[in-house]
Order: C-alpha cells, then sequence, then structure tokens
C-alpha cells in the first residue's frame, strides 16, 4: 500500500512578530494621495516618509534611531506646490534624496546629519521635463548622479542630476501609464510594467523586448533579479492573483513559459515585489 508523501514548507510554522512600541515609528500622518507607489523609503541612516501637508507636497526624514511617537511639529522637506508622488534615497550618498510630484516635477535634496529645527524648503536642483505628475523615481545603480523618473504623460526620463540636464527621453515607448521601473543590477537595462499589459525590456540603445506576462486587466509589477531572471506579479483574466519568472534568454528565443504560480482567490491589493540582500524576491499581498 502506497503512502502519499506531502512535502513540508520550511516556513510552516514561522509567524512574524510585532516590534515592541519603543522601536516603533508612531503619530505621523501618512500620505492619503492614491498612487501606487511606495510612500516611505529607507537607507543605512535615515527613514522619509512622505505625509499629509497643506498647501502643497511634504515628506518627513527621521534618523533611524529616533524611534518612538514622532513630534507633530518635527521640521519637514517642503518645497512641492502639489503632492508628492514618490521618494528615493540615492545609492551612492546617504544624505541624498529624490522627490516626484503631482507638480510635475523632481526634487533633489542634501539631508544634513542632524536634523534641522525648521522645514527643509530649498532643492540643490529641480528637474523640469515632465507634461504630467511624476509618480515613479529611480536611481541608477552604478553610475553616479542619474535618475530615472517616470510620470503620467507616460514618458521615461533619464537625468544628469549634476546638470539638472534630461539625458535621455523615451516618449514613444509606451501607450498608457506606467505601473513600475526596475533597473538590472549593473544598470544596462529597465524593466517596465505598463496599462497596455505588456511588460518591456529597454536598453539605452533602444533595444527592446516586450511580452504579456499576465492577461488580467489589473496592474503588474516586475523586477531584475540578481542573476538577471526577471520576477513578475500580477492577475489571471479570473482576477487570480499570479506570480511569474522569465529568463531573458529564452524571451529573446520567443521561448516563452508559463506563470510560475498562480495563487487563485480574488485579493483586493496589488502584489509588490521587493528585492531581498539576498536576491531572492518577497512580496507583499494585500
Amino acid at each position: 500500500m502506497s503512502r502519499r508523501v506531502v512535502r513540508q514548507s520550511k516556513f510552516r510554522h514561522v509567524f512574524g512578530q510585532p516590534v515592541k512600541a519603543d522601536q516603533m515609528y508612531e503619530d505621523i500622518r501618512v500620505s492619503k494621495v492614491t498612487w501606487d507607489s511606495s510612500f516611505c523609503a529607507v537607507n543605512p541612516k535615515f527613514l522619509a516618509i512622505i505625509v499629509e501637508s497643506g498647501g502643497g507636497g511634504a515628506f518627513m526624514v527621521l534618523p533611524l534611531s529616533k524611534t518612538g511617537r514622532v513630534d507633530k511639529n518635527v521640521p519637514l522637506v517642503t518645497g512641492h506646490t502639489a503632492p508628492v508622488l514618490d521618494i528615493d534615497w540615492c545609492p551612492h550618498n546617504d544624505n541624498v534624496i529624490a522627490s516626484a510630484s503631482e507638480d510635475t516635477t523632481i526634487m533633489v535634496w542634501q539631508i544634513p546629519d542632524f536634523l534641522p529645527l525648521r522645514n527643509l524648503t530649498e532643492p540643490v536642483v529641480t528637474l523640469e521635463g515632465h507634461s504630467k505628475r511624476v509618480g515613479i523615481l529611480t536611481w541608477h545603480p552604478t553610475a553616479r548622479n542619474v535618475l530615472l523618473s517616470a510620470g503620467g504623460d507616460n514618458a521615461i526620463i533619464l537625468w544628469n542630476v549634476g546638470t539638472g540636464e534630461a539625458l535621455i527621453t523615451l516618449d514613444d515607448l509606451h501607450t498608457d501609464v506606467i505601473y513600475n521601473v526596475c533597473w538590472n543590477r549593473n544598470g544596462s537595462q529597465i524593466v517596465t510594467t505598463c496599462k497596455d499589459k505588456h511588460l518591456r525590456i529597454i536598453d539605452p540603445r533602444q533595444h527592446l523586448v516586450t511580452l504579456r506576462p499576465h492577461e488580467g486587466a489589473r496592474p503588474i509589477r516586475a523586477i531584475f533579479l540578481a542573476d538577471g531572471r526577471v520576477f513578475t506579479t500580477g492577475f489571471s483574466k479570473m482576477s487570480e492573483r499570479q506570480l511569474a519568472l522569465w529568463d531573458l534568454v529564452r524571451l529573446a528565443l520567443l521561448c516563452l513559459a508559463p506563470p510560475l504560480l498562480s495563487l487563485g482567490g480574488r485579493p483586493a491589493g496589488i502584489a509588490e515585489p521587493l528585492l531581498g540582500r539576498d536576491g531572492c524576491p518577497w512580496t507583499g499581498m494585500g
């Protein structure tokens, strides 16, 4: 008589535990502006959070050690005339952060090591080139002073932050709203997802690979893994959540793989993929 062997997951009995109150950041008025991007960013020194602000956009910067209840009068980083939609720390300088806003501009800020007593209102540089709100920012992983932005005008712009000039403008590759953008490890390629259901692999020489990773109408997300493959999250035609792994060599040969995993159900939220330090993808399930 044969026995059925069930493979046990090593994560089956692993449960997360909330940290103690004195290790949390409490009483922060997080922005309620609707844009599918992260409202916070962290680096080895600081935590930055987009917050509610009257008369324009603002975000808060806290030292990582300053946990507990946050003072309501803590100085903010202000300067945008409309809500801030995305923020991203420079990977080459822990005191530099970029912010994108509904006012169509990008601002780059120098954050002092010690918190100022007043709001920061003067950016190092303001980048202007988009015709609609800017909702995506990501720094080049290896080249200094190179910043990528994407906006509601369906355009991607690569900026030289040192001069304030646009290096490359890609305004004819996407036919609809861009959902997300991610660099590969050495910055030679970017992957984008779009409302038109297509995933695009783009390099600066305009070489382009496109595919439809998921058939559902809901937003798709994609990131490069450390080994060069692409991990995507999306939905089926029946709105079931799907995860997929794509090999760029196979894509070049037009040998497309089906979704790696279908999780079933009809969840309300979007699974935002993140890359761990070990090169493995993580997703938050909404």
